[in-house]
């Protein structure tokens, strides 16, 4: 598991900025959130954020290397991997119902038809599965 070293954060560094280094990236976030919704093969989280494929390619190799994923194959010729939460993949599902929760009010503008009212938090979501 990756973690990252106080003294060689540049700034004000603290556990924010630490975490930020690990899983700040905006298509790293959306890699948990899929994974947690259910999507655990490459095309499905592709589809799911949006993001070109070697990006959410980047984003799975890092986030296996922080120990946020664990990929395992499923299939051998040619082989396949799906992605599954480790214990501190899951441990972003609060932080994400808290992006979820902001978002809906300050990211969001209040006219738009497609606001999302219905969404619920993700840890509702996964418990539900």
């Amino acid at each position: 598991m990756s973690t990252v070293l106080l003294a060689e954060l540049s700034g004000r560094p603290c556990p924010i900025a630490a975490a930020l280094e690990l899983v700040g990236e905006r298509w790293a976030l959306l890699v948990v959130r899929e994974i947690a919704l259910g999507a655990t093969r490459f095309g499905d989280i592709v589809a799911g954020t949006g993001a070109p494929r070697d990006r959410i390619s980047a984003r799975l190799k890092a986030l296996e290397a922080a120990g946020v994923i664990v990929r395992s194959p499923y299939q051998s010729a040619p082989t396949r991997y799906e992605y599954r939460l480790t214990a501190s993949g899951a441990a972003l599902i609060p932080v994400l119902d808290s992006l979820l929760a902001w978002g809906k009010v300050h990211a969001v503008s209040p006219d738009d038809p497609d606001r999302p009212h219905r969404y619920r938090p993700i840890s509702e979501l996964k418990e539900s599965r």
